[in-house]
């Protein structure tokens, strides 16, 4: 039974060590410690805030990025859409001076076309008066170089030939 009941001795040394440890703790120890317990808090809330606050500019940042993402895109859509304007303009200036172009080459070669034609018509009227001619020279040689046929000749022209 004696051992699982101190002695009053005992427990009065116990005490008194107790307190002489609490003492010396609270005398030497507590104060570090604490100390080193509240900077160890302080620091640790600084470097909280100082990710909260590293948390709103990596977002204040990525805000910026996708705004500048977004007007980057905004601009290459505009070059974009200035450049297919460019291009369409370039391809419609391009089809109305092929069809002025072609219109005019057209009109030139229907001119070209009108000239050649009357220099044909004019060639082939000067052949056929020529020809004419030729035939009419021709028919009068072969009926003048008779007398009788002469005759036949100057008799139908007077008859044709009228007085009024």
């Amino acid at each position: 039974m004696e051992l699982v009941t101190p002695g009053i001795g005992l427990l009065f040394w116990q005490t008194v060590t107790f307190l002489i440890v609490l003492f010396l703790l609270g005398k030497f120890a507590w104060k570090p410690i604490m100390n080193a317990l509240h900077e160890r808090e302080s620091s640790i809330e600084n470097a909280l805030s100082a990710a909260e606050k590293a948390k709103l500019e990596m977002q204040a940042l990525k805000a910026d990025n996708e705004k500048l993402l977004a007007e980057a895109r905004m601009e290459r859509d505009k070059i974009l859409q200035e450049a297919t304007e460019a291009g369409n303009s370039i391809v419609e200036t391009a089809k109305q001076k092929a069809n002025e172009e072609g219109t005019r080459m057209i009109a030139n070669a229907r001119e070209a076309i009108e000239n050649e034609k009357r220099a044909a018509i004019t060639e082939v009227k000067n052949m056929a008066a020529t020809l004419s001619l030729e035939i009419a020279e021709q028919i009068l040689r072969r009926e003048l170089s008779d007398k009788s046929a002469q005759q036949t000749l100057a008799q139908d022209y007077i008859r044709e030939v009228t007085l009024n």
